[in-house]
């Protein structure tokens, strides 16, 4: 087995992208699609033997706390702020301590919904160790982060554990990479990854792992989803397995800062 770290994180949230594109959804029906995705999640990771980070809204959280339980016995918990489709730097310590009080774990990772830029100062203050919102490369419509270092790094003494990107051309390995690229293009692109770098850093989303052909949503997000991309996640996470080990965000950072434990 190859030394090299993988790190894997979930994104979980009510499922709230169709609102992006003019679709409204109930309430209750945002939950439900993302719950369901956790559920085909947890099941592709126990036979996978995966160990991941999940990034989860304290909304969400309120509303499935055994589910939550549940995945704090084997994966770290994080915070992805309190609401998914809106933000307030007062709810960075109301996120991170109702997580604590839901899950029985301490929570010391935080990512922005649609990684936004946030305040190092604010997650310092309201207690976090690390950040993992950067995604240092070009997407457009969202961000422009290539002048952003690729590596974990300090920053104003909160850790950035950005997501995975190529070396040169900083191609971006995330959720919609998978879904749009060929298999064998994200192996080769990850495979460079690991050539040069220690860890390997790759998110996606539950709900992706739904059926959400009926929602109005752009060929991107929704082409390859359900029991396709099931298939496709599983056999990326297999080849992965036989690369490094899975870590979580705070192994991974433990391992490599002692002053982070």
């Amino acid at each position: 087995m190859s030394n090299k770290k993988i790190l894997i994180s979930v994104d979980v949230e009510e499922f709230d992208i169709p609102q992006e594109y003019g679709q409204a959804v109930p309430f209750e029906e945002k939950l439900e699609v993302s719950r369901q995705g956790v559920l085909k999640t947890l099941a592709l990771f126990d036979e996978l033997q995966v160990r991941a980070t999940f990034f989860i809204t304290a909304l969400w959280a309120r509303y499935y706390p055994e589910l939550v339980q549940r995945i704090a016995e084997k994966h770290e918990i994080a915070s992805h702020a309190f609401y998914h489709d809106r933000f307030s730097e007062h709810d960075l310590l109301h996120s991170r301590t109702e997580l604590e009080r839901i899950s029985r774990m301490p929570v010391k990772g935080f990512r922005m919904p649609r990684l936004q830029p946030v305040s190092m100062d604010a997650l310092a203050q309201a207690g976090y160790t690390y950040d993992a919102s950067l995604n240092p490369t070009w997407l457009p419509g969202r961000y422009n982060n290539r002048h952003r270092p690729r590596h974990v790094h300090l920053q104003e003494k909160m850790w950035i554990m950005p997501t995975s990107v190529t070396p040169g051309w900083r191609i971006p390995i995330f959720w919609l990479s998978l879904k749009n690229m060929p298999l064998w293009f994200t192996q080769h692109c990850t495979a460079r990854i690991l050539k040069k770098e220690d860890y390997f850093s790759f998110y996606f989303h539950p709900w992706e792992l739904e059926d959400i052909g009926q929602y109005k949503l752009p060929l991107y997000v929704k082409g390859v989803r359900g029991k396709r991309l099931y298939g496709k996640m599983r056999a990326f996470l297999s080849w992965l397995k036989e690369r490094g080990t899975f870590v979580s965000h705070s192994d991974y950072l433990a391992a490599q800062t002692p002053e982070a434990r």
